[in-house]
């Protein structure tokens, strides 16, 4: 049962062919047989206490389903660490409003999934729990920051699993992984609480799963209509598809984004899918200056990791690791000038964006094939030096900048066996258009079919 996607394992259940006690057991014995080879998986709650919640869970949509949430999201009487030493021992009093909806829907929280420290990087290492590694090789990368539910996924542990996206990570581990993960427009899914609202739009909770309708399944939970969040625009709605859509190409930004042989290759093999839909494909050249849009970028989000952590740096500098004390102390070292001159760049990208003369704009998830689980991050891309420890993922910045819907559909596997993913950007508020043209690559595909070695 747990070989299928949560749509049909929730039928199951509604249909009575299988207990919420029964999948439950099926999932932990799935967990025994494959974390330890990939520790997605952390906090794993004791047995008889998850099956007998799993016999007691809350009707509702997702009613005895088995899930583990981010270790980047707060989950009542759970420990969440965010990946910190400093926060290895808490456990906090309340859920936040994601995993709130989603215990209402009657999920069973049965842990966390694995995440970098405080989510930084997109390899989902930390000094707590150690490395998550690829199910389709374990000596590569799960990809990151989500990094631990794109693996849970791709191994059958879990039938779905919740994400957040600042730099990519719905969408690099689901590449990685070959499930499907989606960015959701800025304030679709909207966490109320304090805290600046109008210039950190940078990051975003959002779905992955194995199937586009188990993504609209969990983003139509997850985007309940947040009253306390003035930007929020839930909950979720699908739509019927409508005219064939015009998807512009961007290959490599016009070799601005460095990228390892046969990256574009399979991607370009996508694009001819798309094309045998009947959807309109052409090549376009990069519609704005790269160098420009990661100016703002590292600017933007240097300023808003500084900050939220800026305080952990002071008090507890020791258990700070080197990639975030670097960017705290960038953050605290921008003037109001770096700042402005962020802000009008994403609004000439913004602008531009809703110009452009296509529906979908496409990439490929990430510049380079799953790397050895043992670096921290790559040096360099075919040839070429990166010069912090996230430029190699800077491929991913174009929808993060705007807050634009992505989502990232399996676009094959490289020569050693890993795979890769392709990235689509819609128009902001085009989810339910970017999830069609999803549905119809999910049909005409079978990439998803192909599960990691047992």
């Amino acid at each position: 049962m747990i070989d299928h996607d949560a749509t049909h394992q929730l039928a199951a259940l509604r249909a009575g062919t299988i207990t919420a006690r029964e999948l439950m057991a099926e999932t932990l014995d799935r967990i025994d047989k494959a974390n330890p080879a990939l520790n997605a998986i952390v906090a794993l709650r004791d047995r008889d206490t998850l099956l007998a919640e799993a016999e007691g869970a809350l009707p509702g949509p997702l009613q005895g389903l088995p899930m583990a949430i981010k270790d980047l999201a707060e989950t009542a009487g759970i420990v969440t660490t965010y990946g910190s030493p400093a926060f290895r021992d808490h456990v906090p009093a309340a859920d936040s409003p994601m995993v709130a909806r989603l215990r209402r829907a009657g999920a069973v929280i049965i842990g966390k999934t694995n995440t970098p420290e405080f989510g930084l990087g997109s390899h989902s290492y930390n000094p707590v729990y150690g490395v998550t590694r690829n199910p389709y090789d374990p000596t590569r990368s799960a990809g990151g920051s989500s990094g631990g539910a794109g693996a849970a996924l791709a191994s059958r542990m879990v039938a779905l699993a919740d994400g957040s996206d600042m730099m990519g990570s719905l969408r690099n581990p689901a590449g990685w992984n070959n499930v499907f993960g989606f960015r959701p427009s800025y304030g679709l899914v909207a966490n109320g609480g304090p805290g600046d609202m109008f210039l950190a739009q940078l990051s975003t909770d959002g779905p992955m799963a194995r199937s586009i309708r188990d993504l609209e399944l969990l983003l139509a939970i997850q985007s309940e209509h947040d009253p306390r969040h003035p930007h929020s625009s839930g909950p979720y709605s699908p739509q019927a598809p409508g005219r064939k859509l015009r998807i512009g190409w961007a290959a490599d930004w016009g070799g601005a984004y460095p990228t390892e042989p046969g990256v574009l290759d399979l991607c370009e093999t996508a694009m001819r899918v798309f094309e045998g839909m009947g959807h309109y494909v052409t090549a376009i050249e990069p519609p704005f200056p790269a160098e420009a849009l990661w100016e703002a970028w590292t600017t933007l989000r240097s300023w808003t990791i500084a900050g939220n952590l800026e305080a952990l740096l002071r008090t507890l500098p020791d258990m700070v690791k080197p990639e975030l004390r670097w960017e705290i102390e960038r953050g605290l070292a921008l003037s109001a000038a770096d700042l402005r001159r962020a802000s009008t760049i994403r609004s000439d990208w913004f602008r531009r964006t809703a110009g452009l003369e296509v529906d979908v704009l496409a990439l490929p998830s990430a510049q380079l094939f799953a790397f050895d689980a043992d670096w921290s991050w790559p040096r360099e891309i075919a040839g070429t030096a990166m010069d912090s420890y996230h430029r190699w993922m800077e491929v991913v910045v174009p929808a993060s900048l705007t807050g634009l819907p992505a989502l990232c559909v399996p676009a094959g596997f490289g020569p050693a066996g890993t795979p890769m993913g392709l990235q689509l950007i819609g128009h902001r508020g085009q989810d339910a258009a970017i999830l069609n043209l999803g549905r119809e690559y999910e049909a005409a595909t079978t990439w998803i079919k192909r599960a990691p070695s047992p």
